[in-house]
């Protein structure tokens, strides 16, 4: 990779459309939160030092080399959060970051990998030809993002269409809205296992 890469997971939203028990980050799935499938798949790509942004709902995050940093502004949207996460990640050097979401326990950890290992300024993640997380994004792209809003790293595909690579991967980058996201995955997860 060269460049100090660190890798971000964004978990601060509400969750608004989910209607089951509790914050969809919390729900089971497989036995473990869908939060945790998350976080391991992250923290096993070693690609760097992760950070975690939260913000609507305290997350458990036991590995002691996580970076937790709270996003008071979560209620504004995607686009703040992903601010917080560049922040943090400057504070440490970082020269480009890699940004997945919380609730998509099926993006693994070679997805992460690959991602991060492209020479790409901007590489994103792709399943059966349809793009997903997660996103690298190198330093000199970081200005060109918004700063308000619900939209992420999308808004800079458009804007530099000849410095993005896409990366095919393993896993699925299918994310958990509503309970039925959750049940429909449930079940897929146990015909897979």
């Amino acid at each position: 990779m060269g460049a100090k890469t660190v890798a971000i997971l964004l978990a601060a939203g509400s969750g608004s459309r989910f209607h089951g028990d509790g914050h969809k980050l919390h729900a089971d799935i497989g036995g473990r939160s869908v939060f945790s499938w998350a976080l391991q798949a992250v923290v096993a790509s070693h690609i760097g030092p992760v950070i975690v942004v939260t913000g609507a709902v305290e997350l458990e995050v036991d590995d002691h080399e996580v970076t937790v940093a709270h996003n008071p502004n979560w209620i504004t949207g995607i686009a703040s959060s992903l601010q917080v996460g560049i922040s943090a990640a400057s504070k440490i050097g970082a020269e480009a970051i890699v940004v997945g979401l919380g609730d998509q326990p099926f993006v693994v950890t070679s997805a992460w990998r690959a991602v991060a290992h492209s020479p790409a300024p901007i590489a994103v993640a792709t399943y059966q030809s349809h793009r997903g997380n997660p996103v690298k994004l190198d330093a000199q792209i970081w200005p060109s993002l918004p700063i308000t809003g619900d939209e992420g790293a999308r808004t800079v595909f458009a804007l530099f269409t000849n410095l993005v690579q896409e990366v095919p991967c393993e896993g699925s980058s299918g994310d958990i809205d509503t309970l039925e996201d959750l049940e429909r995955m449930s079940l897929e997860l146990r015909k897979n296992h």
